[in-house]
Parts: C-alpha cells; sequence; structure tokens
C-alpha cells in the first residue's frame, strides 16, 4: 500500500473548497419571473392603446402612463429582484443576513401593480397605500444588496463590483424617491425643475443609474458565461460603472438646469462608459461559441444598437436638427425599452431555466439545455427588436400607424416570451414532480 494511501477504515478528507453562495431556490424565483413577466405582457398591451397618442407627443395619457409604470414599478422590481436572489450570492461569494426576508419582498413588491393603477388614474390614496407598500419591499431588496456587499469577502476575486452594485442600489432608491415628489408635488416645478424635465430626470435615474449600471456590472460574467465565451479580465476599480455615473449625473443637471451643452456632454460621457462593456458584449456575440444564436446574446446586441440610436437622435435634437420633444420621447422608448427591458427580458428565460436546473433534486437530471426553448427565445427577440424600431421611429415621424405596428409587433414578442418562460417553468415543475420523493431535499429560502 502506498504511503499516500488512507488507512483502513478511516474517510477520506474532503477537500477545502471556496465559499460560494447560495442561489435562491426556483420556488422563490420562479413565481417572481412568472409575476415580471406578467407585468411585461400589461405594458405591451397598453403601450398598443398609447402608440396613437405617443405618435402625437402625448406622453400624459393614462395609458402611457400606466404602460411606463407597469415596466417600471412591476416588471423591472420582479424581475431585477429574482435576478439578484439568483445571481449575486454565487458572484458575490457569500450568503444574505435574512435570506428568510425574500419571501416578505416579494408580497410587498406586488403592491406595485394597483401604484401603477393608482398613478395613471390619480389614485392618491391607492398611490399612497402602494407606493409604502412597494417601498418597505424595494428597502428590504437593497437590504439584502447591502449585506451582501458588506458579507463578500476582501481579499478575494469577485466577479462582480461591489462598488458598481451599491452604485446601482443607490440609484435604484433615488429613483424611486424622486418618482415619489414628482406625484405628490401640485406645482408646474417641483423642486424648482420644471414637471417633465423631472419626470425625466426621474426616468434617467432607473434606467442609467440603477439598470445600466447593474447590466455593466452583472454583465461582465454573465454575457460571457451565457455566450460560451472567455471571461473579461481581472479589474480592481469599475471604472465604466463609475463614467456612468459621472456622464448621467452631467446628464440630470444639464436637464434640470436647462443647459443643453451640459446635457450633451452628460450623454456623451455615459456612451463613453458603455464603451468597454459594449466591446465585451459584441466580442462574446462574434467569437463566443454560443454567440448570436442564445436570446439572452441577441438582445444585448440590439440593446447595444439601441442605445447608438437614443444617443445620436438626442444630440442631433440638441444641435437643433430634430424635434426634441419627439427625440426624448423616443429615446426614453429605446434606451427603457430597447436596452434596459430588452435584456432583461432577454436573460429571464435562460435564468428561469438555470434556476430550475439548479433547484434540480438528486438524482438524474435533464440538461440545461432541454429546460429552455432556444429558438423560441431567438424569434422573440428578432420580433421585440423590429418592434421597438418602428415604435421609435414612428414617434419621431410622427406617424401613427408605424407606432402602432411596432406596438403590436412588441405585444407579439411578449406572447413569445411568456409562452416561453412558461413552457421552461412546466418543464421544471413537471421534471421535478417526476423525481421520487424520497430524493428531494428540502430547500431553503
Amino acid at each position: 500500500m502506498s504511503r499516500s494511501a488512507p488507512a483502513r477504515g478511516r474517510t477520506l478528507r474532503p477537500l477545502p473548497q471556496a465559499h460560494v453562495g447560495r442561489p435562491a431556490p426556483f420556488r422563490i424565483t420562479g413565481p417572481a419571473y412568472a409575476a415580471a413577466l406578467a407585468g411585461w405582457a400589461g405594458a405591451a398591451l397598453l403601450l398598443l392603446l398609447a402608440a396613437p397618442a405617443l405618435a402625437n407627443g402625448t406622453v400624459s395619457g393614462e395609458r402611457a402612463v400606466a404602460a411606463a409604470h407597469l415596466v417600471g414599478v412591476v416588471f423591472f422590481p420582479f424581475a431585477v429582484a429574482a435576478a439578484v436572489w439568483q445571481l449575486l450570492p454565487v458572484m458575490l461569494r457569500t450568503d444574505p443576513a435574512l435570506p428568510q426576508a425574500r419571501w416578505a419582498a416579494l408580497v410587498l413588491i406586488a403592491a406595485g401593480a394597483p401604484l401603477a393603477w393608482g398613478v395613471a388614474d390619480d389614485r392618491g390614496a391607492v398611490v399612497g397605500v402602494s407606493a409604502a407598500l412597494l417601498g418597505a419591499g424595494l428597502l428590504l431588496l437593497l437590504a439584502e444588496l447591502a449585506s451582501l456587499v458588506r458579507r463578500a469577502p476582501r481579499g478575494k476575486v469577485l466577479v462582480v463590483s461591489r462598488p458598481a452594485v451599491a452604485l446601482a442600489g443607490l440609484h435604484a432608491a433615488l429613483a424611486f424617491a424622486l418618482g415619489a415628489v414628482v406625484f405628490s408635488s401640485d406645482g408646474p416645478e417641483p423642486l424648482g425643475v420644471p414637471y417633465e424635465r423631472l419626470l425625466l430626470v426621474h426616468l434617467l435615474l432607473a434606467l442609467v443609474g440603477w439598470l445600466t449600471v447593474m447590466i455593466a456590472a452583472v454583465g461582465r460574467t454573465l454575457v460571457p458565461l451565457l455566450g460560451l465565451a472567455a471571461a473579461a479580465p481581472r479589474r480592481s476599480v469599475p471604472a465604466a460603472e463609475l463614467t456612468v455615473v459621472g456622464g448621467l449625473w452631467l446628464l440630470v443637471a444639464g436637464i434640470a438646469a436647462s443647459i443643453e451643452p451640459l446635457t450633451g456632454a452628460g450623454i456623451v460621457v455615459v456612451l463613453a462608459g458603455l464603451a468597454a462593456p459594449g466591446r465585451l458584449f459584441l466580442r462574446v456575440a462574434l467569437q463566443g461559441k454560443a454567440g448570436r444564436r442564445e436570446g439572452p446574446i441577441a438582445h444585448v446586441v440590439v440593446g447595444l444598437v439601441f442605445v447608438a440610436e437614443a444617443a445620436a437622435v438626442a444630440l442631433l435634437a440638441l444641435a437643433g436638427l430634430g424635434d426634441l420633444r419627439r427625440a426624448t420621447i423616443a429615446g426614453v422608448v429605446l434606451v427603457g425599452l430597447g436596452w434596459a427591458a430588452g435584456i432583461v427580458v432577454g436573460h429571464l428565460g435562460k435564468l428561469i431555466s438555470l434556476s430550475g436546473w439548479g433547484s434540480w433534486p438528486p438524482g438524474p437530471r435533464p440538461r440545461q439545455a432541454e429546460l429552455y426553448p432556444r429558438r423560441a427565445w431567438l424569434v422573440e427577440a428578432g420580433v421585440f427588436a423590429v418592434g421597438v424600431q418602428l415604435l421609435a421611429l414612428g414617434i419621431l415621424a410622427g406617424a401613427d400607424g408605424v407606432a402602432r405596428g411596432g406596438a403590436a409587433l412588441l405585444l407579439c414578442s411578449t406572447v413569445l416570451a411568456a409562452s416561453s418562460a412558461g413552457e421552461s417553468i412546466r418543464r421544471v415543475v413537471t421534471g421535478r414532480r417526476a423525481q421520487p420523493s424520497s430524493s428531494r431535499p428540502s430547500e431553503s429560502a
């Protein structure tokens, strides 16, 4: 017997492993993703009804306001919460202090649905109660983010930047607080800023400060992983995210003070911050083994195109080469739907299948690809891209028919997304039920 062999009767000593946080189980992420898709479908239906008004440059209609808030306070909170619970414990290599609070957050975030209706229909009491409940849910989510950032091991290689995650959470809180100010104000210039300009600042804090920073931070790892490409190089400072935030605040200052050169400078700096993540995402699409054949990567590529279009339209309008109001509305559509919402929707289907696969009980399990209808999600990405493009063009040109056609295609893409996600959930649930009951472990929250 070799001297290195274990003595008879002794058990093998397990090798030490690096601690990795546990993703939330499918029984909480699945319902959260499903609720997000329900909000997304409702918003798309309302956008179809609101398309003529948007093409005429009107954003204050009840349907348009309800659609924007279904995206902002239903779709994004549910989808981002589920993704945070699923991804960040693994990426930050730690577990939250109170994982049980996730169920309370899930219930409280559901108040976003009556909040969207209350804002659109100007129901002050409904808005007050719903906003308080949603705010409590978001506070629980932000508390988990803070817990993960604080508990992440120092001196270890982390695949997501702690400061970038903290910045995204901070801007989410600021966007929510400013939204409350915008709704509750009766005057034409709340906080000394014209109402519509303050509303635009509110949207930018959410779309750029919260979602874009989170996409850039998490996407450095997630996009190469899903595209089967080489990982992003290590870095010590989240320079891209910090540049995006710097550009955002230049942009916010320019809009609030009605200083057009400062607004243009902010747009340019935001684009500069997105240059490095954009190059990484395009490299994954072109060189990754999966690349554009995966729905998430396809959404990232078209999202980058939409960001570039929005910046070009805005800069041309600021230079006097276009209607600034129409350019602003089209830009919000391109960035809010084409970039932020599109990337979240595109990743949602893959994350559902990954969560179900990761929570599979011991015993035979299918390949993860069997839980994900890849072709359906690729079709969804194509229909989505054409729909957003036509909607934005219809708004820019004041063409009702083009805007309605784009909104109709966008609604079709939501039907594809919902049916594809539902199919993944069905495969996970039926597959798990087929497992012997004795092999099913109890899942912690």
